[in-house]
């Protein structure tokens, strides 16, 4: 650490804090290790090692074509392995998909707790050439029209809102984003629907949701949660419009790693 190499040569940029079992974050779209902060000093007071860490194309990660998201599974394996193995890994939106598609694969996860995973079960599934777009706004040298328009047929956000946040502050951080967008597109087009291996993972699994969310994603968690064998479903007040509350996420991680 601060930097680990992945299975393809990728430099993956990862850091960790506190004292205790390890329980790797392994972030959404558009974020970053930065991102996790708030959920990495949580776990740290709830007594653990949390580790952050920017997946390829974002930050201080490299990046290395042709995309595959058996190379994002690489990259979290190679994280792991960096901080000697973990307990648990936290997965939020595209990447809890990641990371329960990574324990499918063979990569030693521990037990998963999966937030708001995007999966679709095959109904209201985003154009299937979205990343094929995406890719191609970026080539063409239109990265702010790749997050756009991944924001749009990607995430289901209203035009309206996309205005607003393009005359916002933080847009331009999205921007530097953008080719992290045709990675998430293609690792949700992939496994829109988890694959037998992923309903049939060997460690325990808890699926957790905001109350206050959007509702194909608190439908898409507790169906998820149905489909794979022993998984618990917990529901967090406190986390709201698909955002991690720091605090009440900690609890429900200390809550099953202490048990």
């Amino acid at each position: 650490m601060p930097i680990v190499e992945s299975a393809d040569g990728t430099p993956i940029r990862a850091e960790a804090t506190g004292d205790g079992p390890v329980v790797v974050v392994v972030n959404g779209a558009f974020s970053t290790a930065a991102d996790a902060s708030g959920v990495a000093d949580a776990l740290v007071r709830a007594g653990f090692t949390a580790v952050v860490y920017d997946r390829r194309a974002r930050a201080g990660s490299g990046d290395t074509h042709p995309y595959a998201p058996e190379r994002e599974a690489d990259d979290l394996a190679a994280v792991i392995a960096g901080v000697g193995g973990a307990a648990a890994v936290l997965g939020h939106s595209s990447g809890a998909v990641l990371a329960l598609l990574a324990c499918s694969l063979g990569v030693s996860t521990g037990t998963l707790f999966l937030s708001e995973p995007p999966f679709h079960f095959g109904e209201g599934e985003p154009p299937s050439d979205l990343p094929e777009r995406l890719q191609r706004a970026i080539d063409e040298g239109r990265p702010a029209d790749a997050v756009t328009t991944f924001q749009i047929d990607g995430v289901g956000l209203p035009p309206a809102m996309i205005e607003q946040m393009r005359s916002s502050p933080v847009f331009d951080g999205l921007v530097a984003l953008a080719q992290s967008t045709v990675y998430d597109a293609t690792l949700t087009r992939q496994v829109s629907t988890p694959t037998a291996a992923m309903r049939e993972v060997d460690v325990p699994v808890v699926v957790l949701t905001g109350s206050d969310t959007f509702p194909f994603l608190h439908a898409a968690s507790e169906r998820l949660a149905e489909e794979v064998s022993g998984a618990v479903f917990v529901e967090v007040p406190e986390s709201v419009q698909h955002r991690l509350d720091p605090v009440a996420t900690a609890r429900v991680v200390a809550a099953h790693l202490h048990a």
